[in-house]
C-alpha cells in the first residue's frame, strides 16, 4: 500500500491537503444543514480545483520553477514587483495561518472525541509534533501513513453512503440545479474554500518541478491531477450525502465531532465516533504540515536566498505559520466555527491567487507553447469571476449593502 502511495504523483499531495478537517466539517455541515441543496457547490469547486491545479502543474513541470519564482521573473523588470511580493506574502501568510488554525482545531476535535476534555491539550502536542517534523524535514513516512488513514476513513464514507441509501433524484438535482437557500452564502464559499485551496496552487506547482522532468512528462502530469483530484471530489461528495441522509433528515444539529460521528452509526454503530476522531486528526495533521509547507516554498523563493540562510528563513516563516495557527485555535471560539472560518477566509483569498496564476500561465517568455490557451484562459477567468463575486456577496453582506 504505502509503495503504491509513493509512486503516485503530487496530484495525491494536493488531494491529501485538501481532504482535510475543513471537508469533513464543512461538508457534514452543508448535508447537515441543507441536504443535497448544495452538491452543485462541491461539483463546481471540483472542476475549478482541476482547471487550476492542471495549470499549476504544467507550470512547475515546464519551467521547473514555483509560481512565485515564476511571477518574479516574469516581473523582474517592473515597478510592480515589490507590489506583487507584498500582496503574496500578505495573502500567503495570513490566509495559512488562518487555514492552519482550522487544521489544528480539527485534528484536535478528532482527539477530543476520543478522550473528552483534551481539546487544548490535543493542539499543544499537535504544535510539537508537527513542529519537530517541520524542523526535521523528514517527514515522508509519517505523511504516507496520514494518507492511508484518510484513504481508510473516504472508504467508510463509501460503505456508510451504500448503507444510508441516500435518496439518488435529489442527488443528481442537487449536482447539476445549483441553488442558493436562506443562509448557505457562507458554506457554499467554505464548499469552495475547502476544496480549491489557494496554497495548493503554489505546493502543486513546486512539487511538480521536483517529480516531473519537463514538457515531455505534461500527459502523465495531467492524467495525475485529474484522476487525484476527481478522488477528493467525489469523497466530499459523499461525505454531503451521508450527511444528509443520517442528519438533514433527522433534523439533528450538528456542533461536535461525536455528533458529525452520527452519519457512520448505520454501518459502525458505538464504533462510530472513533472512527471519526482518527479520521479528523489524521487529516488535521497531514494538512496542518503542508499548510506551512507551501507557505515556505513560496516565501522563501520570494526571498531569493540562498544556501543555509535560505533553509534558515523556511524553517523560520513555516514555524511562525505553525505557531499563529495554534494561537487562533487555542482561542475561545468553537473549533468547528474556527474551521468554517479558516475555509471562509481561504475563499477570499482564492481569487488573489487565481488572479496571479492567469497572470504567470500567460508569459509566453517563459512557457513558449505550453502558455495558457485561450480556452483555458477562458475556464480560468470563468473560475476568478464566479470566486470573486461570492467573495463580493460576502464582504457586501458584512457592511449590510444586502
Amino acid at each position: 500500500m504505502f509503495e503504491r502511495l509513493k509512486r503516485l504523483g503530487p496530484g495525491v499531495l494536493v488531494t491529501a491537503a485538501f481532504i482535510g478537517p475543513g471537508t469533513v466539517t464543512t461538508s457534514t455541515l452543508a448535508g447537515a444543514n441543507y441536504g443535497y441543496a448544495l452538491l452543485w457547490a462541491l461539483v463546481f469547486s471540483t472542476f475549478a480545483t482541476i482547471i487550476l491545479q492542471e495549470m499549476a502543474a504544467r507550470l512547475g513541470t515546464v519551467t521547473q520553477k514555483g509560481l512565485a519564482e515564476v511571477l518574479l521573473d516574469a516581473l523582474r523588470h517592473s515597478t510592480w514587483k515589490w507590489l506583487l511580493i507584498l500582496l503574496i506574502g500578505i495573502a500567503l501568510f495570513a490566509g495559512n495561518s488562518a487555514f492552519e488554525a482550522g487544521n489544528l482545531a480539527g485534528a484536535a476535535l478528532g482527539v477530543d472525541a476520543i478522550v473528552p476534555g483534551t481539546f487544548r491539550s490535543a493542539i499543544v502536542v499537535l504544535v510539537l509534533l508537527s513542529g519537530l517534523i517541520l524542523i526535521k524535514g523528514n517527514y515522508q513516512q509519517i505523511e504516507r501513513l496520514l494518507v492511508t488513514l484518510v484513504l481508510l476513513m473516504a472508504m467508510a464514507f463509501v460503505l456508510t453512503f451504500i448503507v444510508v441509501k441516500p435518496d439518488l433524484g435529489a442527488m443528481l438535482s442537487g449536482m447539476f440545479k445549483p441553488s442558493m437557500p436562506s443562509g448557505s452564502l457562507l458554506t457554499i464559499i467554505a464548499l469552495i474554500g475547502t476544496t480549491v485551496v489557494p496554497y495548493n496552487l503554489f505546493l502543486h506547482a513546486s512539487a511538480a518541478k521536483n517529480r516531473w522532468s519537463g514538457a515531455k512528462d505534461l500527459k502523465a502530469a495531467k492524467t495525475d491531477t485529474i484522476l487525484s483530484i476527481g478522488l477528493g471530489g467525489l469523497i466530499a461528495v459523499l461525505i454531503v450525502s451521508t450527511a444528509s441522509a443520517s442528519l438533514f433528515t433527522k433534523g439533528i444539529s450538528v456542533n461536535s465531532a461525536n455528533e458529525m460521528a452520527i452519519q457512520f452509526e448505520p454501518l459502525f454503530g458505538s464504533w462510530a465516533k472513533y472512527l471519526m476522531g482518527i479520521g479528523l486528526f489524521a487529516a488535521g495533521l497531514s494538512s496542518a504540515i503542508t499548510a506551512p509547507l507551501a507557505t515556505a516554498y513560496a516565501l522563501s523563493d520570494i526571498s531569493q536566498l540562498t544556501g543555509e540562510a535560505k533553509l534558515r528563513a523556511f524553517r523560520w516563516i513555516s514555524l511562525s505559520v505553525l505557531v499563529i495557527g495554534a494561537g487562533f485555535a487555542l482561542a475561545d471560539i468553537k473549533p468547528i466555527k474556527i474551521i468554517l472560518l479558516a475555509q471562509f477566509a481561504n475563499g477570499l483569498l482564492l481569487p488573489i491567487v487565481t488572479g496571479f496564476l492567469l497572470f504567470a500561465m500567460n508569459h509566453k517568455d517563459l512557457l513558449g507553447d505550453y502558455a495558457n490557451s485561450r480556452t483555458a484562459n477562458i475556464l480560468g477567468a470563468a473560475v476568478f469571476v464566479f470566486t470573486a463575486f461570492l467573495g463580493l456577496r460576502v464582504i457586501a453582506k458584512v457592511v449590510g449593502l444586502v
